[in-house]
């Protein structure tokens, strides 16, 4: 998509081809009207009612409603989008239309035939009355924008598609041409490190495990403590042993969008020049059932020496977490912020419109969820307290990869990477299952929805 800053009035371009948006305040949204060679139609907003959230929305319907009516050039005014409130000076607006115009614009297609007369887009957005700091805000809201919908594009991937293998060729690609590095360790290496872990949950599968590690270094001072992010790249998961009913398993080639967030943030980080000294780890695996997977009831030794009393093989994400969390520990990190589609139990808490937030840091945890209402990532805390440890303390392990109870599961899934961190250091756990998938009324194509990219570059920005 185009996203250009144009001269002349909406009715000039208008006439040119283009579906001009204008917005009225009588509570009726308007059809498509062709008048004098002019293509318009108005929304019906409520000014005084305007949000950021809303806003956001608003931004993403035109491009949608363009794309319905197979119009390919769309016509904004700026001014008419500067809402009181909703956002903070000109760059910020821009930011947002910019980020929010690319991420409605995406669709998976990379298996369907094309129809005849080709697929409906929007490839040009001009936008008129835009100031010099509204353009410098455009050009950073096209790189969250198109480093988000790279992060849904490998998150939508088929798991035949997507092995570890193969996500860690993407990764190296992602990067490729950035001041990033890309070190991929293999079975020999992890065996190597006592990752076991990680190769204890990908050894089911003929696709082998692997560990992605990617390192911006964006500020000279060597004595900045770096901000690891930790993605959690299962690139599809069965449950293995434990194998997921029926209704449960489609769509769980997505259980890598943690992965595939910290890819791409770290990406937008190196492409926005980001001040910040960032690695990104990703653990790599694929959950599958055959005659050499875990077992319930197994015991694992993972990278730390403590050991994981498997309870259940379908809760083998926090086991792969397990051994990023402590190889983090070698960067003596300044935060660490995991990221993972873990639980179900945070979508029956939080449903899909909020990723659930935990951290014992009261501060970050505020600046996290302000973060998230900016950026558009909603987080929404629950609680971390110590004495959820005492729920997945192990029988004939140190930890068990489960509660003792059906209750909680999300608090005691972050109880136990809890265990694998440093005190020494602030540790955010992002729990994003409940924002896998983009729901109907946020205006985006179907599939993967791009959690948290946005949420972390503020965060990289910020902190």
């Amino acid at each position: 998509m185009d996203i250009r800053i144009s001269k002349g009035t909406i009715a000039d371009l208008g006439k040119k081809g283009a579906l001009a948006f204008t917005f009225s305040k009588d509570g009726k949204d308007g059809s498509v009207t062709e008048r004098g060679g002019k293509s318009a139609m108005s929304i019906a907003i409520d000014p005084a009612k305007m949000t950021r959230r809303k806003l956001i929305l608003l931004v993403r319907r035109m491009v949608r409603e363009a794309m319905a009516k197979k119009f390919r050039s769309v016509a904004i005014d700026a001014k008419q989008l500067a809402f009181p409130g909703a956002t903070k000076d000109d760059k910020d607006l821009a930011e947002l239309i910019a980020s929010n115009l690319i991420m409605a614009g995406f669709e998976f297609r990379d298996f369907l035939s094309e129809p005849a007369g080709g697929w409906p887009e929007v490839e040009t957005v001009s936008i008129i009355n835009a100031s010099k700091e509204f353009k410098a805000g455009i050009a950073r809201g096209i790189v969250i924008g198109e480093e988000t919908n790279r992060a849904r594009h490998i998150a939508n991937m088929p798991g035949g598609e997507m092995t570890p293998e193969i996500l860690a060729k993407h990764a190296k690609q992602s990067v490729k041409g950035l001041p990033i590095t890309c070190t991929v360790l293999d079975e020999a290496a992890m065996k190597r490190l006592k990752m076991g872990g990680v190769l204890g949950v990908g050894k089911g599968s003929e696709a082998k495990p692997c560990f992605i590690v990617l390192e911006y270094r964006g500020t000279s001072d060597k004595k900045a403590r770096p901000v690891v992010l930790v993605g959690k790249g299962v690139t599809f998961d069965t449950g293995g042993i434990n194998l997921k009913p029926e209704g449960a398993i489609l769509g769980m080639n997505m259980d890598m969008s943690g992965g595939a967030a910290v890819i791409h943030a770290i990406a937008a980080a190196a492409r926005l020049s980001i001040k910040q000294h960032v690695v990104a780890l990703i653990p790599a695996a694929e959950n599958m059932p055959s005659g050499s997977s875990y077992r319930p009831g197994d015991v694992i030794r993972s990278m730390s020496g403590k050991t994981i009393e498997v309870a259940n093989t379908d809760a083998e994400g926090r086991i792969i977490l397990a051994d990023a969390l402590h190889y983090a520990k070698r960067y003596k990190p300044g935060l660490v912020v995991d990221v993972a589609t873990l639980t179900g139990a945070a979508l029956v808490a939080l449903g899909e419109r909020a990723t659930a937030l935990f951290t014992q840091d009261e501060q970050l945890e505020k600046t996290f969820r302000e973060l998230g209402e900016e950026s558009g990532d909603y987080v929404w805390p629950l609680p971390l307290w110590d004495e959820y440890d005492e729920e997945i303390k192990g029988t004939v392990g140190d930890i068990a990869n489960l509660g003792k109870t059906r209750w909680g599961g999300a608090i005691t899934a972050a109880a136990f990477l809890k265990q694998f961190v440093d005190r020494s250091y602030p540790w955010v756990h992002l729990d994003i299952a409940p924002r896998m998938t983009a729901l109907p009324d946020e205006f985006l194509g179907k599939g993967a929805a791009g959690a948290p990219v946005r949420l972390l570059v503020k965060v990289l920005e910020e902190l």
